[in-house]
């Protein structure tokens, strides 16, 4: 079980980060900053709000263990991002509304950002910076040069490069979330996701894990597959 302490640090330091004026990239030293620091919102009621939703029974694999993953990548990739603070929030948000029988979990996440973070003292460009991050998750395809949309695909993506033992314990996950679907249309849905990754040119975008993950995933993707075939 992850360190729900730790986790509530973590949003609380994205979030903080993400407010102050010189967070933006091409920040004005002058600029009047974006809300009062004495009257913004406590970020420990967003943080445990998100949190609880991470624990939702219905989740096997999106899980606080899949959002600490993610979390922990964006912090390897940052170097990459053009603002890694709202990566960071993005990833908070990513799954946040998830119900496997749902398609729309990523708009209806989105959704939950716009409203939380402009509730929470983010401005309103930062707010549909997120929201739009979040977005992306459900094709995870950044156009080239959007930093932050690679540096969050590939954080989310990462678990496709595991070793064999963790990427057996990631697909047994996935299929205990569709425990509801019927075996064969479980293969025929999970294959097409599969060949949906592996038609995309690039699993990964930035250097790191274009070097590091790519030939491994492709590799777990390409055996997986093989696997479900009748």
């Amino acid at each position: 079980m992850p360190d729900l302490d730790a986790l509530r640090t973590r949003f609380t330091r994205a979030l903080e980060a993400a407010r102050a004026p010189e967070s933006a990239p091409d920040a004005d030293p002058g600029t009047t900053p974006d809300a009062d620091p004495e009257s913004t919102p406590d970020p420990t009621p967003y943080a445990d709000h998100l949190l609880t939703r991470w624990q939702e029974p219905q989740r096997k694999y999106h899980t606080l263990d899949h959002l600490t993953a993610v979390l922990d990548r964006v912090d390897l990739l940052a170097e990459h991002a053009d603002d890694p603070d709202l990566v960071r929030l993005a990833a908070w948000f990513h799954d946040a509304v998830y119900l496997p029988e749902r398609s729309e979990n990523e708009e209806r996440s989105a959704r939950l950002a716009e409203r939380a973070l402009a509730e929470a003292g983010l401005s309103e460009e930062r707010t549909a910076e997120v929201a739009r991050l979040v977005r992306l998750t459900t094709d995870h395809d950044p156009a080239e040069g959007d930093r932050n949309g690679q540096v969050l695909c590939d954080a989310d993506l990462a678990i496709l490069a595991s070793p064999p033992s963790a990427y057996a314990a990631y697909t047994a996950e996935i299929r205990d979330e569709y425990h509801f679907v019927p075996n064969d249309a479980f293969r025929e849905g999970r294959s097409a996701v599969l060949r949906q990754l592996l038609d995309l040119p690039r699993l990964f975008h930035t250097p790191y894990g274009q070097e590091h993950w790519e030939a491994t995933a492709r590799y777990n993707l390409g055996g997986e597959l093989e696997m479900l075939s009748p």
